[in-house]
């Protein structure tokens, strides 16, 4: 039976003085963070937490998160990690939706925790506090754990395989949060696929650059090295040199940061004052990627490439760092557990060059929406889970992203794919950021709008952004209305919030 919580207790037993972490330069071995979780296992048993609770974690990234990670895999309770960003009533759904037993949170976020608490239904008992200033109506984590033995707390009523591990809650790039339901399974084969690509061993390091409460950084960075016995390097954030110089400091070899952070580097940092050499290597996740950001970077000597995934499929495609330069563009081919296909609205395959919507089945499926059998059976369908992403391929298979089928509008009975002129906003030496939506027109049906963000100390009119497009897209895909603002709306992930984008416009009018 696949169990995450078995990783830890085995890497303890094979290398007990590994560092499997480090915490703002503090060190942490696989047998410390075993036993650890082993005290926080027998910790939340005293508290009632059994196979099948859900416990809500809000907390930044520290090494408390992994001990929660592996305590409630051995237990066979799920993990439900929260937002740390969303304000309190956001929170609040999402507790409730789940079904929360407990919440451990950070002291930090005690006024948001205090100011919902009269509307969960908690007692005091099913709060704990990470964190040297506990409120009276919560338990202290630290206490909790010194208390408690270090030895494993079998037997235990078995869990793994199809068993939810975590109720990931969506970003909501709709507005509505959604829980996908991941298996122990899932969470395993994620890992064993990163373990193909990523050619990973023990002897890996690694920078958990996103927040864990996002899959990026919990599934896809962390929790493949973890599988493997390497090290993973956290702090609670990373400003653009730190990571630099924790690699150099550390000779970190997997570099795994979003696009936007790779391009404050480029903005805000000297590359060549760093060694970083030890890094074999560099990947981004997301469909928005700058071709002239990539480019940047090979002219630097360093080769960025880039996956493609969601939180309810796990990694879909890898684009190897020998094909980066020369498929530029592309999220490369699909994972080696799981099958894609791109099909059209009738669930039939595309031809290369064709835009259709990526779908996948395999073992790294969600198991579907927790208590949302509807919006389930519309996702999964036949065993295939659909994306909502469209892409294209070319003929050798490697695939392209569009756009989401969400955002697509039609504007003249043509089809309009905001995130191609985006990527070609991208390119302007002024503009940092763009986002374009579909808004009503009378003659048109649909047209354009871009928000867009400039970079630091720039400026700049319509008539220069409408000059800039003219004759690298069509004249039917250039925005008619052009808005500058301060930030985009994005959600964990890095993805824009195009609903918001939308009210933003409609409440103009």
């Amino acid at each position: 039976m696949i169990n995450i919580g078995d990783w830890i207790k085995k890497w303890s037993f094979l290398q007990p003085n590994k560092r499997a972490l480090i915490f703002e330069d503090r060190p942490f071995t696989y047998q410390e963070v075993n036993q650890r979780t082993n005290q926080l296992c027998h910790f939340l048993l005293q508290l009632g937490i059994r196979k099948g609770d859900r416990v809500s974690v809000l907390l930044y990234n520290c090494y408390q998160y992994f001990e929660i990670f592996f305590a409630l895999s051995k237990i066979g309770a799920i993990l439900v990690p929260l937002n740390w960003r969303l304000a309190g009533p956001e929170l609040e759904f999402i507790i409730k939706d789940s079904g929360s037993r407990m919440l451990i949170f950070d002291d930090e976020f005690v006024d948001r925790v205090a100011f919902i608490r009269p509307n969960l239904n908690l007692s005091n008992g099913d709060y704990v506090s990470i964190g040297t200033a506990c409120p009276d109506w919560a338990k202290e984590y630290e206490r909790g754990l010194s208390e408690c033995p270090v030895q494993d707390p079998s037997p235990l009523v078995p869990a793994g395989d199809e068993d939810p591990h975590i109720l990931m809650y969506t970003s909501g790039t709709t507005g509505i949060p959604k829980g996908a339901i991941l298996s122990h399974r899932k969470t395993f084969f994620n890992a064993l696929n990163a373990d193909i690509f990523y050619n990973l061993t023990s002897k890996d390091i690694m920078i958990v650059s996103r927040p864990m409460f996002h899959s990026g950084g919990l599934l896809v960075e962390a929790a493949p090295i973890l599988y493997k016995g390497g090290t993973l390097i956290l702090k609670k954030r990373f400003r653009p040199y730190e990571i630099l110089e924790t690699i150099q400091k550390y000779r970190v070899t997997l570099l795994e940061l979003p696009a936007t952070v790779y391009q404050f580097i480029l903005m805000e940092c000297d590359l060549r004052q760093y060694d970083l050499s030890s890094v074999r290597y560099y990947f981004t996740g997301g469909e928005r990627v700058p071709k002239t950001m990539l480019r940047e970077y090979y002219r630097k000597g360093i080769i960025i490439s880039q996956i493609f995934g969601q939180t309810e499929a796990s990694t879909i495609t890898f684009l190897s760092p020998e094909d980066a330069i020369l498929k530029i563009g592309s999220v490369g081919l699909p994972v080696f557990h799981g099958e894609v296909r791109i099909v059209d609205k009738n669930g039939k395959e595309v031809s290369p060059g064709e835009v259709g919507e990526i779908i996948i089945r395999g073992p790294t499926l969600m198991s579907g929406y927790w208590n949302r059998p509807d919006l389930t059976a519309e996702t999964i369908r036949e065993g295939w889970l659909y994306t909502g992403d469209l892409a294209r391929t070319d003929d050798e298979g490697y695939v392209y992203i569009v756009d989401r089928e969400k955002d697509m509008y039609i504007s003249g009975g043509e089809n309009v794919y905001p995130a191609e002129v985006e990527k070609v906003l991208h390119a302007h030496p002024k503009i940092f950021d763009a986002g374009i939506v579909g808004v009503p027109d009378e003659r048109w049906g649909e047209v354009g709008k871009a928000f867009i963000v400039l970079k630091t100390g720039e400026t700049m009119n319509n008539g220069e952004v409408f000059e800039f497009l003219k004759g690298k897209v069509a004249k039917y895909k250039i925005p008619k209305y052009i808005e500058f603002i301060e930030e985009l709306p994005k959600t964990a992930s890095g993805k824009i919030q195009k609903f918001v984008l939308k009210e933003w416009h409609q409440n103009k009018l």
